[in-house]
């Protein structure tokens, strides 16, 4: 039997395919997904669709159902990984990698999944699938280090004449500044947008360099100014505007967090797990400034609805849905909810998920001081806070989004005997930022320490 014409991507890759409607359809794809505009199926159906015997439609499929991580996502990843193998056994090396990289996501096991892409992108330096993904999901496991190391150890490996480029560049910047390089970050991301207005990740990086240096206003303005370019990507908009909200949070325009909220937080717009992940710490930022938001954390529930049956897979998750319980005061759906993220860490076969040791010995004892906290005891939380407050990078996601742990125990020591632990802990942040109004309330909050 002859061997398949095989064609290449842009970027000299072979694929898996001789059908050039099916490779137009797949590069569409995997260009809508980097610029975060929304969910690719319909153009990964038709690359399916063009060529039946086409795995790699199928291993992005998958990818996608992963990283979107709604209800049914595993189910649908599985189901997508069979038709794959189905047609992979004859695929190029590259693309069968991708297979047994997903195939390690819907394992849970996210770190073999990185150890795979990194493999290939030695070999394939200017694979975007692999790079794209393995930040995804670096970032999702707080791997600050590789969110750097990776698209440093590929760019100069990239034709800037490529048209995903400017999104590498993106990818790029957004490690510079996890990585606390703040002024490199925002002059790669400024690079990017000169190539390219839209580029999301770009804007999303300089968004948490100027909320990591307190530059509040330049911040508002920020977002504002680039809004063309991210307001209308389905998956990374809900979190723009969470980041706008940071910004008129970190002002005290408690009325204006209220209105985005009520715009672009609340209702219909949480069709994402990000932006339910997103209301909820908005949510619970207000709630420790001593703003009523009750009815608000019942209402997101309600939209939301979380599976117990999801408890524990993913400590990153749990943490959201805890604080959303505590925040509607259902204290005791949310010892259930703990209770079956415990049971999960003893069954045997959960330990080979990446996020076992990090249930274990980070997200439980966190889960715990925060139920402290709720039922008054000040004192135990304030200490398990603490405790744990080295480990909190393993629970995932980035700085930003793991500082409303920051403030949670700063509020928790200033209603405890250990206020300086608050003092302590608001120091870092001013010796990182400006001075905020944030910042000055939160030190009201602690009071006089010594």
């Amino acid at each position: 039997m002859d061997t398949p014409a095989w064609l290449c991507d842009p970027r000299g890759l072979r694929l898996g395919t001789a059908v050039a409607a099916a490779a137009d359809a797949l590069e569409t794809a995997l260009g809508r997904w980097m610029r975060f505009e929304g969910p690719s199926g319909p153009q990964l159906q038709a690359a399916a669709a063009a060529d039946p015997a086409w795995a790699l439609p199928w291993v992005l499929l998958a990818a996608q159902a992963l990283q979107a991580g709604e209800p049914g996502a595993t189910e649908q990843a599985r189901a997508a990984l069979a038709a794959a193998r189905e047609r992979g056994a004859d695929a190029p090396g590259r693309e069968q990698g991708h297979l047994q990289a997903v195939q390690a996501l819907a394992e849970g096991r996210w770190t073999a999944a990185c150890q795979a892409w990194d493999d290939l992108l030695l070999d394939h330096p200017r694979d975007a699938l692999a790079l794209f993904q393995s930040q995804w999901w670096d970032l999702r496991r707080g791997d600050t280090a590789a969110l750097l190391s990776r698209p440093a150890q590929v760019l100069p490996e990239w034709d800037p004449a490529d048209p995903l480029y400017p999104q590498l560049l993106g990818l790029y910047a957004f490690g510079l500044q996890e990585n606390r390089l703040h002024g490199p970050a925002e002059e790669v991301a400024r690079r990017a947008l000169a190539l390219e207005p839209r580029v999301p990740w770009a804007v999303h990086a300089v968004a948490h360099v100027m909320e990591s240096q307190g530059r509040v206003e330049d911040g508002t303005a920020w977002l504002r100014q680039q809004q063309d370019g991210w307001v209308q990507g389905e998956w990374l908009a809900p979190h723009l505007w969470w980041h706008m909200g940071l910004f008129r949070l970190e002002a005290l325009d408690l009325p204006g967090v209220h209105r985005l909220l009520d715009a672009h937080l609340s209702g219909p717009a949480l069709g994402s797990a990000l932006a339910r992940q997103d209301a909820t710490t908005l949510l619970w930022r207000l709630h420790l400034l001593g703003e009523d938001v009750g009815a608000r954390f019942t209402l997101l529930l309600r939209d939301w609805a979380p599976d117990p049956d999801e408890a524990g897979l993913d400590c990153f998750h749990d943490l959201h849905v805890l604080l959303a319980l505590l925040g509607a005061d259902e204290l005791v759906r949310a010892e259930q909810w703990l209770a079956r993220a415990a049971a999960r860490v003893m069954q045997a076969e959960d330990a080979r998920r990446s996020h076992h040791a990090v249930a274990r010995e980070v997200a439980l004892p966190l889960l715990r001081g925060l139920l402290s906290l709720a039922r008054g005891d000040a004192a135990a939380a304030t200490a398990s806070l603490r405790q744990g407050r080295p480990q909190w990078w393993r629970l995932g996601g980035s700085a930003v989004q793991r500082d409303v742990l920051d403030q949670t125990l700063v509020v928790a020591a200033s209603r405890s005997p250990h206020r300086a632990v608050g003092r302590a802990v608001l120091n870092e942040r001013r010796m990182a930022r400006a001075a905020t109004p944030l910042m000055r309330r939160l030190a009201e909050l602690l009071g006089p320490v010594g």
